[in-house]
């Protein structure tokens, strides 16, 4: 059995070892030791990572009992000298035991238990044993957790037998049978729980709700603690100092500035939308009237180039409102697109002809006999495709 030391002092970041086993985990070379300070992957947070003799360690875990040390090249010496990456290691203590005082005050003031935890390279969440829970309720949740950690109570942990198990108010029962080690955060929260965590409530340091999403009957809650937290926070006071700047108010202010704005857009783009209308109903009137005529149908066709796809469906569903019309229309841009349209008295099939037009532009496109569309193809040929679907509606109409 390697000895874990850090269970007996989570703070250790280097430590001497031998190696009693030589392995591969996938097809990454891997070895066990005597005795490691590396924490393998497990009740929801991430190994550590670090070096044994300057070899990168990349994974660690836990198979058939064994702690392996994933590396990233095979490592030839026997006698080693491991590093833990601090950084991470310090990172996920504070997450760790940031979740477990967020858990503990979600079962105080809401009730809701939690079922499952994921401790992420960017964000941790839990997962609530119920739904509905609103805002209000999140703020004194959040306030409870943040109290906790601006009291720094002392978390310990230690190894418990059954008896001093039965008489301890676990938050959640453990799911090991043996070796329990309950993590206790003084006189708050009792858990059954392998991980590393920091020896305070205030190493801690800030804990942040920022995402709540019902999923089936439950509610993941996303948060973030200690330097997360502080790193979310400098980046949304960039962003509201940006905004003040730009906006020209005060902090206060930009809610109110920002939804001045929406409805300031919303009113351009209903004007915008009416003025279109009107410049579409003007270019179809136009164009109605220049159409050639073929057995008593008008057929409008041309091709756009200064104009965007939505315009040019415009166009075309303002022209099929008119009788005996065909509108054969396409537009030349980066992605060209071909919107052919008919009027419901005129006995041609649309679809027929885009597939026509297609074949000459190198695209393709189907639809309905009043409506089609086809996109792709070459722009340079639309011209040339057009007339070719003029030359297949007037084989269908003169006869």
């Amino acid at each position: 059995m390697t000895d874990r030391l850090y269970y007996q002092d989570q703070y250790l970041t280097e430590f001497d070892a031998v190696v009693v086993e030589r392995g591969r985990v996938g097809d990454a070379p891997a070895v066990v030791l005597d005795r490691t300070a590396f924490y393998p992957e497990g009740g929801g947070q991430p190994a550590d990572q670090g070096t044994l003799n300057d070899v990168p360690v990349v994974d660690v875990q836990v198979i058939d009992g064994r702690i392996w040390h994933v590396l990233d090249v095979d490592l030839d010496a026997e006698h080693v000298r491991g590093i833990v990456d601090w950084e991470r290691r310090w990172d996920h203590m504070q997450q760790h035991t940031g979740q477990h005082i967020l858990s503990q005050a979600f079962l105080e003031v809401a009730g809701a238990a939690t079922v499952s935890f994921h401790l992420g390279v960017e964000i941790s969440t839990i997962d609530l044993d119920r739904t509905g829970i609103d805002e209000a309720t999140l703020d004194r949740v959040e306030a409870l957790a943040n109290q906790i950690v601006l009291e720094n109570r002392p978390v310990r942990a230690s190894f418990v037998s059954h008896e001093e198990l039965a008489s301890l108010p676990l938050r959640r029962p453990p799911k090991v049978k043996e070796n329990i080690r309950v993590v206790v955060v003084e006189g708050f929260d009792w858990s059954a729980c392998g991980g590393t965590h920091v020896r305070a409530t205030g190493e801690v340091g800030p804990i942040k709700i920022v995402k709540t999403e019902r999923r089936g009957e439950e509610t993941r809650v996303t948060f973030l603690c200690g330097k997360r937290a502080l790193a979310d926070y400098a980046h949304k006071h960039k962003l509201v100092q940006g905004l003040m700047s730009h906006l020209t108010c005060a902090e206060d202010e930009v809610k109110r500035a920002v939804e001045r704005l929406e409805r300031e857009a919303r009113a351009a783009r209903r004007a915008l939308h009416e003025a279109e209308e009107a410049l579409a109903a003007y270019e179809a009137d136009a164009l109605w009237s220049a159409a050639s005529i073929i057995s008593g149908v008008r057929v409008v066709s041309h091709v756009y180039v200064d104009h965007q796809p939505e315009w040019v469906r415009r166009l075309a569903q303002a022209l099929r409102d008119r009788p005996g019309t065909v509108a054969l229309l396409a537009w030349a841009g980066e992605r060209p697109q071909m919107i052919f349209a008919r009027s419901e008295d005129v006995d041609a099939d649309v679809s027929d002809l885009l597939r026509v037009a297609a074949q000459v532009s190198g695209g393709r496109g189907g639809g309905r006999p009043d409506w089609a569309q086809g996109g792709g193809g070459h722009p340079e040929r639309l011209g040339e495709a057009l007339r070719a679907a003029e030359d297949a509606l007037r084989a269908r109409l003169v006869r």
